[in-house]
């Protein structure tokens, strides 16, 4: 795999002690556990999504846990994987917002290759177990890319729905950036401020105003390829 343009943004993160302590972790938990997504799709989303090309950031939480699900990007999953229920809500919304009819399939790369990091604060989980590597480096990671994000000099919608992504605001710009943020898909919390939201014609009213190109948000009927993300944004995970 290439370097992408994130490796000199990032290249100090893997000199410090909390990833070397975040590498070993994870390594004894694939070899005792089944940990998703797979260790080639980890960086997913970095690597679908340069620096330079990132114009919207969404921030979700950790992988979807179930076997097949996570492949590296937040709220998406392969074709032929049954869509979550956090994305069929993200999908009703954008049928109500934009008038995208419903896909058929929740693989959303679509978006990535137009500039929309598809990020989760926590890269990896166990098997069955929702937040297990929660609090175990990924977030002093993840958030340096939102940081360094905040530090694009073009405008950028950071995308934060939860009160967890909306903690994340600290991280970011207001005065430089955009942020469209509600309550979650998820089941629970949609009803409670996610539907009737509008964020997507709301990311593509701030990118016209800011002279940039709206994202195209239907999702093709398939894919335009396959996630390719292999062991982080050096190529090298663990090293």
């Amino acid at each position: 795999m290439p370097v992408t343009d994130w490796n000199p943004i990032l290249r100090a993160e893997f000199e410090q002690d909390y990833w070397k302590v975040l590498q070993q972790f994870v390594f004894e938990e694939r070899r005792t556990h089944q940990v998703f997504p797979p260790h080639e799709d980890v960086f997913a989303a970095l690597h679908l999504t340069p620096y330079a090309e990132t114009r919207v950031l969404i921030v979700g939480q950790d992988p979807y846990h179930g076997p097949g699900q996570a492949h590296g990007l937040c709220f998406s999953v392969r074709p032929g994987v049954r869509v979550p229920p956090s994305l069929a809500n993200i999908y009703k919304e954008l049928e109500a917002d934009l008038g995208h009819p419903v896909a058929e399939h929740g693989n959303l790369e679509s978006w990535a290759r137009q500039g929309v990091l598809l990020l989760n604060t926590v890269l990896t989980v166990r098997a069955h177990d929702a937040n297990s590597h929660r609090r175990q480096g990924w977030e002093t990671f993840t958030d340096r890319v939102i940081s360094a994000v905040s530090d694009k000099p073009d405008p950028v919608v950071f995308v934060l729905w939860g009160n967890p992504a909306r903690k994340k605001r600290a991280l970011i710009d207001t005065d430089r950036h955009h942020i469209v943020e509600s309550a979650h898909p998820s089941p629970l919390a949609a009803h409670r401020g996610f539907f009737g939201s509008r964020p997507f014609s709301q990311i593509n009213e701030f990118l016209a105003r800011s002279g940039g190109d709206p994202i195209d948000w239907a999702i093709p009927a398939l894919p335009s390829a396959r996630s390719s993300g292999d062991g982080g944004p050096t190529g090298r995970v663990g090293r």
